[in-house]
């Protein structure tokens, strides 16, 4: 099981890895996001479960650092604020969560990232929408199909899986590749 587990995950990557438009779609994310943070712009994520966890490990990539020191990019983890999250979820419902803090901090210009390996997360969609009324760029990292995504995105990623783990797997490693090409494209060595 372990191997067979381990040699999925490398048949998913390779599949990414010989798809010439995702790799174009990859790169120019990673250009897009230059743009943004160049612009004085900022990138916000936002997720459910596993994808909130890469997520906030994106963003935190970004707002910390990745490979070296450098100064900050304004970067956030839309979930990390569990009083704002339960009191929404509470007052309003879960499908608004994320579309309410798009709304708040999102402008014309800034990207949003979001990740659901369904691509049909009600409120993902919700806050997408709100990103698109408000001019950003939506960026989409999903599953195979892409599923209600795609349709909301400027640029989608949809690993050519139908299994979550690999999934997940798969969206780290294409964050990490975007996390750094945009940091040594704007603080190059």
């Amino acid at each position: 099981m372990i191997v067979k587990t381990i040699q999925e995950s490398i048949e998913t990557k390779k599949k990414i890895q010989q798809n010439p438009v995702l790799l174009q779609t990859i790169q120019k994310v990673a250009d897009e996001m230059v743009k943004t943070f160049k612009n004085g712009g900022k990138v916000l994520f936002c997720g459910n479960g596993g994808s909130a966890a890469d997520a906030q490990h994106l963003a935190a990539e970004f707002s910390g650092r990745f490979y070296y020191d450098r100064p900050p990019l304004f970067s956030e983890a839309l979930h990390v604020n569990t009083s704002y999250i339960t009191a929404v979820a509470n007052d309003y419902s879960f499908d608004e969560i994320y579309a309410r803090l798009v709304r708040a901090k999102g402008r014309n210009g800034d990207v949003l990232v979001s990740l659901s390996t369904s691509g049909n997360s009600k409120n993902i969609l919700k806050a997408m929408k709100v990103a698109q009324e408000l001019g950003m760029l939506n960026i989409g990292l999903t599953g195979e199909t892409g599923g209600q995504m795609k349709g909301l995105c400027d640029f989608l990623i949809n690993v050519p899986s139908t299994d979550t783990p690999r999934i997940q797997e798969s969206h780290i490693m294409i964050g990490h590749i975007i996390c750094e090409i945009v940091e040594s494209t704007l603080f190059p060595k």
